[in-house]
């Protein structure tokens, strides 16, 4: 067994395991109300000391394109995150023009935001109480993300936009304090086996139907986290790339974990993730 070092921390994650019975996962996004539980019909697999590695003072060992996320460290000048509409008219158009500049997008639409503050024991699930995803996944498969396009562009747009490059990109960041408390781990992209990791799943809407991407276990995985992320830096977390040329990142797995090298008395943690589509010229 390896030995972790104080760059490494060891945590339980939770994996996805397919449907016994073969039928097509699904997960329903609105959680019973008296449980908080989402329905689902498949399996949370756990697994016990995954090595995750800190890698501040490393962060150019991981980019968009290479590992599937980038950290950055940028102020920003709105810091309130009162409410949604305040969100949207002041931290949307900041984060457009800053995403712009690190990535060389023509065009950035957000589609969706949600602030998530750790509160143990809480079972309500509403979107003003989100919580931390103790649960390996990545947001969107490639159908889904098209959809994407199609739902939140106009239809005189989308044709036009699908022709070029395009990406689902997570602006992910703490809000108030540092994020020591139940932080983002990532998987490098490098080390998924991306015919085998991934699995398709249904995610069930009151009116629609989206898709997910359940992660199965894979002992090459490797794992990376920046330990104590304060409000000032963040993390570009790539959803999903057009890019498709074997060698590019296109997605990032990804779960909240309990950092047990946290300091001791570390306030509970509170982020805000912002998804954008994020369109180029070429």
């Amino acid at each position: 067994m390896t030995i972790p070092t104080k760059d490494t921390a060891k945590a339980n994650l939770l994996y996805f395991s397919p449907p016994a019975d073969g039928s097509r996962p699904y997960t329903h996004v609105n959680a019973d109300p008296a449980t908080g539980v989402r329905q689902q019909n498949w399996i949370k697999e756990p697994h016990d000391d995954i090595e995750i590695e800190n890698i501040r003072g490393k962060e150019d060992t991981v980019t968009l394109d290479t590992a599937g996320f980038q950290f950055f460290k940028r102020p920003q000048k709105y810091t309130a995150f009162a409410n949604d509409e305040e969100i949207e008219r002041e931290y949307y158009p900041e984060s457009i023009e800053l995403v712009k500049q690190l990535t060389g997008a023509s065009r950035i639409v957000p589609f969706d935001h949600t602030i998530r503050r750790r509160r143990p024991g809480e079972i309500d699930d509403s979107p003003q109480k989100r919580q931390p995803v103790p649960q390996v996944h990545v947001d969107q498969t490639a159908d889904s993300a098209t959809a994407r396009v199609h739902r939140h562009l106009p239809a005189s747009d989308a044709p036009e936009l699908l022709k070029h490059r395009f990406q689902i990109i997570n602006l992910w960041r703490p809000i108030n304090h540092a994020a020591y408390d139940w932080p983002l781990a990532l998987c490098d992209y490098r080390s998924i086996d991306v015919a085998h990791d991934l699995v398709p799943t249904i995610l069930r809407y009151p009116d629609r139907d989206g898709e997910t991407l359940g992660v199965q276990y894979n002992p090459n995985h490797r794992w990376k986290y920046l330990k104590g992320m304060v409000p000032d830096e963040f993390v570009l977390i790539k959803c999903f790339d057009s890019k498709n040329d074997g060698t590019t990142a296109i997605l990032t797995p990804h779960t909240a974990f309990d950092d047990v090298t946290k300091p001791e008395g570390s306030p509970l943690r509170e982020s805000i993730e912002l998804r954008l589509l994020v369109f180029y010229d070429d």
